[in-house]
């Protein structure tokens, strides 16, 4: 994706929408001292340039009822494309995984596993996980409490 040109006004909407995705259109213009029709302009030009990527709600998975969060490197047998594409599709039906990455070093993928207890994620890892064709290894790490969360890089 080409890199948008950001001039200060969009940066400070950005910010703005960065920390409350629910603000009005007249809420941000009387933040960054432009009319409402000329804010709506810029983000509906930054929606199209992709820079806003989409708009969600946040959920508290632990309030959910899954407040076991695991992560697991994958090592493949093989990494060729049909392999990967393999792979990843099969994790994308996992609803346990919540993000996966394609790794450069040692491993293949890191995945975030999250579950309602460690007995639950011994289900999806023995149960579903391993039997993904193709999986050579695994190695998972509890985490011990989260440090810094942020969806994307701020202002």
């Amino acid at each position: 994706m080409e890199t948008t040109v950001l001039d200060e006004i969009d940066r400070r909407i950005l910010r703005r929408l960065q920390g409350d995705g629910r603000a009005s259109v007249q809420e941000i213009s009387e933040a960054v001292g432009l009319s409402p029709s000329a804010v709506a302009r810029r983000i509906k030009r930054l929606e199209d340039a992709g820079t806003i990527a989409g708009y969600r709600a946040i959920l508290d998975e632990a309030a959910l009822g899954y407040g076991v969060s695991v992560f697991v490197s994958v090592r493949l047998d093989r990494q060729i494309d049909g392999a990967l594409a393999s792979f990843e599709a099969a994790v994308r039906a996992f609803p346990e995984v919540v993000d996966c990455w394609l790794m450069t070093g040692n491993r293949d993928y890191l995945l975030r596993v999250a579950t309602s207890s460690l007995g639950a994620f011994e289900t999806f890892l023995t149960g579903k996980l391993t039997k993904v064709p193709g999986v050579a290894s695994l190695e998972s790490s509890i985490p011990l409490r989260r440090v810094k969360a942020d969806l994307a890089r701020t202002l």
